[in-house]
């Protein structure tokens, strides 16, 4: 992997990351984010059984949680033509458990600088976001879609225990992908990087990944132009948003003009998903 490719610079990387062959194989997996788990309702998720303290029923109880989210997975993740392996039962039981009842997810903390409205309407602001850790992969698949799936699920099996610490970690949002274009912004490459910010308390020393693809990496202090949108995030949208945001900034010209990241903060298959598109000022 591009050890480089990643980083909130902008700065190239392409074709480092893995690929579809070695390293993904049979543990690809869906399309479902955090929100997802958190529609389930108490009923849902708790047994009709009779609710035994026996530490046999007890485990008997936490397998069948254990399916029953698995296969909730698996029929939402089939409406988006990917699967859920029967291996992600785990990381799924442990990321409901962690963050169910939560009301919101640490923030990758950043310093206003100034914003543009129109009309009462915001256009964009600009940010200043500190150097950090983020744990992030390069995945190239079909579609961006699929990219940003596959890529999230070996990033959760990172938050959930599959790391040096061997504890869940816990989520922070947005997580970002980024995207690499031609030099006339005209054609979206297939190699898409999905990355995490470490929380806070992991930040000093962030834990490794037992996963060979995931690569932990200090990215360098940025000045980001960020632009809110709705809706799918797709290789059509994004190359709109890109466009328009171009039209839009006063500097265009002093960002970064081939490297761009989509920050999402809700669930992918959500019907009112917010994300929003940011420019990388040069450095």
């Amino acid at each position: 992997m591009d050890r480089g490719g990643c980083q909130m610079s902008g700065g190239g990387g392409g074709g480092g990351g893995p690929g579809p062959g070695p390293g993904l194989g049979p543990d690809r997996a869906g399309m479902i984010t955090l929100e997802d788990l958190e529609s389930f309702s108490e009923d849902q998720l708790s047994d009709s059984g009779n609710g035994s303290l026996e530490e046999e029923g007890e485990t008997m109880e936490e397998d069948e949680d254990q399916d029953r989210l698995l296969h909730y997975w698996q029929d939402v993740a089939r409406g988006h033509q990917v699967e859920v392996s029967q291996d992600m039962a785990e990381p799924i039981q442990q990321l409901t458990s962690n963050n169910q009842g939560r009301s919101h997810r640490e923030a990758v903390p950043f310093t206003l600088l100034g914003r543009k409205d129109k009309c009462g309407e915001l256009l964009y602001e600009k940010r200043h976001y500190e150097k950090g850790h983020w744990a992030c992969i390069t995945m190239r698949e079909d579609t961006y879609e699929q990219s940003i799936c596959y890529g999230f699920m070996r990033i959760m099996r990172y938050i959930c225990q599959q790391n040096s610490s061997g504890d869940y970690l816990g989520m922070t949002l947005p997580i970002v992908t980024v995207v690499r274009t031609d030099q006339d912004r005209s054609v979206i490459s297939h190699d898409v990087t999905v990355a995490y910010y470490l929380p806070a308390e992991h930040q000093a020393q962030p834990p490794r990944p037992h996963d060979p693809g995931i690569a932990v990496e200090l990215w360098p202090a940025a000045v980001v132009y960020s632009r809110p949108f709705g809706g799918p995030t797709n290789e059509a949208t994004i190359m709109d948003q890109i466009s328009a945001m171009a039209e839009l900034l006063d500097s265009a010209a002093l960002c970064v003009h081939d490297s761009f990241i989509v920050a999402g903060y809700t669930n992918p298959a959500h019907s009112n998903r917010q994300n929003e598109i940011w420019f990388l000022e040069r450095r």
